[in-house]
């Protein structure tokens, strides 16, 4: 049996969704995870029904996380209830009665900072990187908590990422028990450390820090760089891991945009990394490519896995204009809208109008954007400033606009950017 890329993966642009248009909705899925927790002693990562070892990761902290910022989780015994089910995953690995509770690994990610290559826990790297996010969303409910101790412990955590990021390729890779890393290494090999992807896919697998990673790599110049490279290079793959081509391979052949594997959620959140290195431009062209040639209205015509709303989430959110990256912070990042005009009825009565001037197929590059009637050059938007209603206006052109969001200030924020304290 393969494994799936995780809640995590499937759900990340579903939930945040819900806690934009449908918070009550949101209010009443955390209910249900409470009470699976209540039921069972462990939360859920696959739940069809009951625990179904077909994921990875740790990644029902996430969506808790996201939903509890938000507002979204109104009985304060629910949320601790929560809380509380979030940090026994991040603690407790042994009498986990399935592989899909939990957190497999844990006590090499505990002791050593990473889940070993060679210690037969298959995905292992997917599995550090998940954690590590994982982390960071922990990190968030415990400061809105006010456990700043708690915090500070799971914000340094978060940064465990670095331990399997190999600065002689600017990739995340395999590492074993000794801290050598896996050889021999092959960049293109789906699955082994990874889940349903490569190192080119999970490399940017870093959530809570791109600005961390944006300085492992070298800076902007190279990050950028290995950016383009995933696009432009040819869609070649090893797929001597699981002895046939899997279907998300032969998507990302299709799909001929390199090595990127829009048909699987480990890369969906990738085109919009270039907001972060003051290149917001290049994920512009690149979300409208997507949106216009791997989605169509055919029998043939959609992308790969829909795994419960997730790519169709990504979907709705880029067509809109802007994307969670993060969830479990309050920022969505700017894409290229696709309607000349979107309004968004909230459920607190509000409504948030985005607004496209000049839209069309050859328009898609951002010329410059207000905010309620005001300059805006920041390339993310707060979903608490979408929750007071309000307008978002962009003015489209045929030629990138190089400046428009391309200072430091204007980037979404990272960890690393942040003061633990």
């Amino acid at each position: 049996m393969f494994t799936d890329n995780g809640f995590w993966d499937t759900f990340r642009a579903v939930f945040p969704f819900f806690n934009m248009m449908y918070p009550e909705q949101n209010n009443k899925i955390m209910e249900g995870l409470a009470n699976t927790y209540k039921e069972s002693g462990w939360l859920p990562e696959w739940a069809s029904p009951g625990h179904r070892p077909v994921m990875i990761g740790s990644n029902s902290a996430p969506i808790i996380s996201d939903a509890y910022l938000k507002g979204n989780i109104k009985n304060k015994k629910t949320a601790a209830i929560l809380f509380e089910a979030i940090i026994k995953n991040a603690t407790v690995e042994k009498g986990r009665p399935v592989r899909s509770v939990g957190r497999e690994g844990l006590d090499y990610y505990n002791s050593l900072g990473y889940v070993p290559y060679d210690v037969n826990i298959r995905e292992n790297t997917a599995k550090t990187l998940e954690y590590a996010y994982a982390d960071f969303t922990v990190g968030q409910m415990a400061k809105k908590m006010g456990k700043d101790s708690l915090a500070k412990k799971y914000y340094e955590q978060s940064f465990r990422y670095k331990n399997v990021f190999d600065p002689s390729t600017n990739l995340m890779r395999g590492k074993n028990k000794d801290g050598a890393f896996q050889s021999p290494f092959n960049p293109l090999k789906w699955g082994d450390a990874f889940t349903e992807g490569n190192s080119l896919h999970y490399t940017w697998s870093v959530f809570q820090d791109i600005d961390g990673l944006i300085d492992l790599m070298g800076g902007n110049k190279e990050f950028i760089q290995q950016l383009d490279t995933v696009f432009t290079m040819p869609p070649k793959f090893d797929a001597s891991y699981y002895g046939k081509v899997i279907h998300e391979i032969r998507e990302m052949q299709i799909a001929n945009m390199g090595n990127y594997a829009h048909g699987n959620q480990p890369i969906q959140h990738m085109i919009y990394l270039y907001n972060y290195a003051g290149q917001p431009y290049k994920a512009q062209e690149k979300v409208r490519t997507v949106l216009t040639k791997l989605y169509q209205p055919t029998p043939d015509g959609y992308c790969g896995d829909e795994d419960n709303g997730q790519t169709s989430a990504w979907y709705v959110f880029s067509a809109l204009g802007f994307y969670p990256v993060t969830p479990a912070t309050d920022e969505y990042v700017i894409g290229s809208p696709l309607f000349k005009k979107a309004v968004l009825h909230l459920e607190n009565g509000n409504t948030f109008t985005i607004k496209a001037k000049n839209n069309s197929k050859t328009n898609f590059y951002i010329q410059s954007t207000t905010l309620n009637g005001g300059n805006y050059q920041n390339t993310y938007i707060n979903s608490s400033t979408i929750q007071k209603g309000g307008s978002l206006d962009f003015l489209l052109g045929t030629t990138p606009n190089k400046k428009w969001g391309s200072k430091k200030q204007n980037v979404p924020s990272s960890l690393s950017l942040k003061q633990l304290n």
